[in-house]
């Protein structure tokens, strides 16, 4: 496929012209404070949505001086109630970044800024073919130096709705309009047929791994014991099982907890449950007690828990599926028995 002789910006902008959005409230009277306004609700919200929470915000708070945030009172009091006319100052106010203060420049005075949102972002990765995650710090400087290379001289302001209008309506996350697209026929993403592959997702982090092991006391009824967790900590106030840190700790568990040897356990199939900063592996091992033996239980906060005629409790989740399995004629899978 032939590169267009046209330059990026002047296809973007031709597309523009006959396309794009410029009914849109912050492109009426486009002050510096309007454009900063319409920024911040944008970074999180698509544009249908933002504008009439715009709209009504503008009413209550027309100006800086009516805006209580902490921007706007620094705003108020060191720059006599006006954004500051450069882009340093501008970046150094609470919440602002470099994009942020390069599309207030750029869509206020037509000042030459590049601006780098999420929608011009997924453009230039795609177009571009540009891999890694964006928010690495050589992806960053790379979209920066193509985001300023692509930046035209002229119509700053049009160019700058124009690369996020593109990305918010054609060049989509996740069903980009390809035909519709002003560089259908030289995106190096579409050219290749990768298009939702970029921009690069961020890397999953590798959770670190923890063990635990679930002791699951069964007296002679076939209720089994459950323990109120501390209000702090995973699982914060739920009812759980008692725990110690392996299977290998049990009969010292025991001699704690239950004042006499260990008794004869059976290990079930361990479970995996991910918190958001790690992974828990659970080791269940049931362990059936005499009568006599549920008299010398020291534990605090616990319950006998019938698991046919269940009461009501806060149970942490991985509890809620090992209960189901000791349900009458719900038998689980036994992996080994120890102490034997």
């Amino acid at each position: 496929m032939k590169k267009s002789k046209l330059s990026f910006s002047r296809r973007l902008l031709t597309w523009f012209d006959k396309y794009g959005r410029t009914d849109l409230p912050w492109q009426q009277n486009p002050t510096p404070y309007r454009v900063w306004i319409s920024e911040v609700m944008l970074q999180q919200t698509q544009v249908n949505t933002v504008i009439p929470y715009y709209q009504r915000f503008m009413q209550h708070f027309p100006n800086v001086q009516t805006n209580l945030h902490r921007a706007a009172q620094q705003i108020d009091t060191d720059y006599a109630s006006e954004l500051p006319t450069d882009l340093e100052s501008v970046m150094r106010l609470p919440g602002i970044g470099r994009s942020t203060a390069g599309a207030i420049f750029a869509l206020a005075h037509g000042q030459r800024y590049p601006i780098l949102d999420g929608n011009a972002k997924r453009v230039l990765c795609r177009y571009y073919a540009l891999d890694g995650w964006p928010s690495e710090a050589k992806v960053a400087e790379e979209l920066w130096r193509l985001a300023e290379k692509n930046t035209p001289t002229q119509r700053v302001a049009a160019y700058t709705q124009a690369i996020m209008d593109l990305g918010a309506t054609i060049c989509t996350r996740s069903r980009p309009q390809c035909k519709l697209c002003p560089f259908d026929h030289d995106c190096m993403a579409h050219k290749n047929g990768q298009e939702t592959a970029y921009p690069t997702p961020k890397p999953r982090k590798t959770l670190p791994i923890k063990a635990t092991t679930f002791i699951m006391l069964q007296n002679p009824l076939g209720e089994v014991l459950l323990q109120k967790r501390p209000t702090e900590g995973i699982w914060g106030g739920l009812w759980s099982f008692p725990e110690c840190p392996t299977a290998a700790d049990i009969p010292a568990w025991c001699q704690q907890h239950l004042n006499n040897a260990a008794q004869k356990c059976y290990t079930w199939r361990p479970l995996r449950h991910t918190f958001t900063h790690f992974h828990l592996n659970i080791t269940p091992v049931l362990m059936p007690i005499k009568a006599e033996a549920c008299q010398t239980v020291a534990l605090k906060d616990t319950i006998w828990y019938n698991t046919s005629q269940p009461t009501p409790l806060g149970l942490a989740a991985p509890v809620v599926r090992l209960l189901a399995q000791l349900v009458p004629q719900a038998g689980p899978v036994v992996v080994k028995i120890i102490n034997d």
